[in-house]
């Protein structure tokens, strides 16, 4: 036993823990049944002749030993055994009682104020014992539940289905784990625990222990359909969407997100986002996008980035990117989501900033010596520019590089006045 805060506990209770080697030689003990160390051992070694005798083995996992005028349930582990070297159990002093003479003071007191629900129950469904937390699921108290019968706080229909629950114990004889549903003031809730055969009285009784789970459940359930709804919204937008991890791995992607790349969807999932962007001049850009993301400076972006597609040709996309999840103050995936997209096309070489903003005023409707004089060229260099600029981008005239600059996603599409498609906007901080 490691936990330092149970061997305290167990140090003011009438209970033994040991754990002794193939001899049977005390090695570890612990609770406060025995004062000291030859009590225990000589405890152990009533044990070992108890056990001896007929009907008793190693195997059974539980027995009743007579010592110095005291009774004591014993029982280890059913998976213990002495092949592994050394033998473990705990010993719960039967009808124990501290001052003032209440009964199963040992679990009593190890269970009354347990955030489980607790209870004793004779064959009859008459309490025997209930902890504050099963009383609190009725709204009493454990001194009004002990003497009561099931159907006096539950339901016919719960009644009916706890006393089958006692009955399959009882006719059984071993523990049962299950989960069950009952009444509650607000609606149908669950427990899951464990029921189990105890001896009180000199008669088999049973025992129960539970934790309810109706948050945890509807919980689960309202998470199941919001994954369930996100699956459809992912899969039917028609939106090439992909959900990121942090180092930027694809955990997640819409069928509409692998006909963008042009790969199988099975393919997709398990990349690195970066194989999927083009060497643009606003890589650099987006990386720092992506460190704001995950540190959590900001929480939305809108952006942009040039993807490559699995033929090699590229198309600039507008994105969302948004931060779910948090972990040590640091995002744990990104959504991205494709709003927009330029046609694909073959990489053409990068574009310099002056001829970018050259693009945005010519489709602003400038003339040749409108752009001069804002950007403080010569009327020669902007010449110059605009005859490069076709050659670029294969346009022979001023409208059809304007049409080229917004089909390559050079210009922003849904922007007035023209801008350049590489701005990278926060759309709200943490």
């Amino acid at each position: 036993m490691d936990d330092s805060g149970i061997r305290a506990l167990l140090e003011h209770l009438p209970v033994s823990w040991w754990e002794a080697d193939e001899q049977w030689h005390l090695l570890e003990k612990g609770g406060g049944a025995f004062a000291d160390l030859p009590t225990a051992q000589r405890f152990l070694d009533r044990m070992r002749q108890e056990m001896a005798s007929p009907g008793h083995s190693l195997e059974d996992g539980h027995c009743l030993v007579h010592f110095d005028g005291r009774n004591f349930d014993v029982r280890w582990p059913p998976d213990e055994s002495r092949g592994q070297g050394c033998t473990r159990g705990l010993a719960v002093e039967a009808d124990a009682r501290p001052a003032g003479g209440r009964r199963y003071a040992a679990f009593a007191e190890f269970a009354d104020f347990a955030p489980a629900a607790a209870f004793i129950r004779d064959p009859d469904g008459c309490y025997l014992w209930a902890n504050h937390s099963y009383a609190h699921l009725y709204g009493t108290t454990p001194e009004r539940v002990v003497g009561s019968r099931i159907e006096d706080f539950d339901s016919p229909s719960d009644a009916a289905q706890f006393r089958a629950l006692d009955q399959e114990i009882l006719s059984r004889g071993k523990p049962v784990r299950h989960t069950l549903s009952y009444h509650r003031p607000d609606g149908i809730g669950q427990a899951a625990g464990h029921r189990f055969p105890v001896r009180e009285n000199g008669q088999i009784c049973v025992a129960g222990i539970y934790v309810d789970i109706t948050e945890h459940t509807r919980a689960m359930n309202q998470r199941r359909e919001a994954e369930e709804n996100l699956r459809a919204l992912r899969d039917h937008s028609g939106l090439p969407c992909a959900l990121l991890s942090a180092n930027g791995r694809i955990e997640q992607a819409s069928t509409a997100a692998a006909e963008l790349f042009r790969e199988r969807l099975s393919d997709l999932v398990g990349r690195r986002a970066h194989t999927l962007l083009a060497a643009a001049t606003d890589l650099p850009q987006l990386r720092l996008v992506w460190e704001g993301l995950i540190t959590r400076r900001v929480r939305r972006v809108e952006t942009s980035a040039v993807l490559l597609d699995a033929r090699g040709r590229q198309r600039r996309a507008q994105l969302h990117l948004t931060t779910v999840g948090r972990s040590a103050g640091r995002a744990t995936h990104v959504w991205a989501v494709v709003t927009h997209q330029s046609l694909a096309h073959d990489a053409h070489p990068p574009l310099t900033a002056a001829q970018v903003r050259i693009l945005s005023l010519l489709a602003e409707g400038s003339t040749n010596g409108e752009i001069a004089t804002s950007l403080k060229l010569s009327r020669q260099a902007v010449d110059y520019h605009l005859s490069r600029l076709r050659d670029l981008l294969g346009a022979a005239t001023r409208p059809a590089l304007v049409a080229r600059a917004y089909v390559l996603g050079i210009l922003a599409p849904h922007a007035w006045p023209p801008r350049p498609a590489t701005a990278a906007q926060p759309l709200n901080s943490p």
